[in-house]
């Protein structure tokens, strides 16, 4: 009786980490953090009443973009190098 619990416990976890990952690899996930992203610093740049802050906002909001494209490439260096 407790093997079963316990195996259920482990399909349930695993379930769950299986959808925390398909989050956190999803393109929706990358979009929202870029229009959070852009929207946060549109609002600094105008509170800090600097010239064209939505034209500003997109160099930040598109180096987080970039910075996602290349961290598979690098995990898949560290990973490689780690062993």
């Amino acid at each position: 009786m407790d093997l079963e619990k316990e195996v259920v416990g482990i399909k349930e976890r695993n379930k769950r980490v299986e959808g925390d990952k398909a989050w956190e690899t999803s393109w929706t996930r990358r979009l929202l953090v870029v229009v959070l992203t852009y929207i946060v610093i549109v609002v600094f740049f105008y509170s800090a009443g600097l010239p064209d802050p939505f034209v500003n906002a997109i160099v930040p909001a598109l180096a987080f973009v970039l910075s996602t494209f290349s961290m598979p490439m690098f995990k898949k260096m560290w990973l490689k190098n780690r062993r």
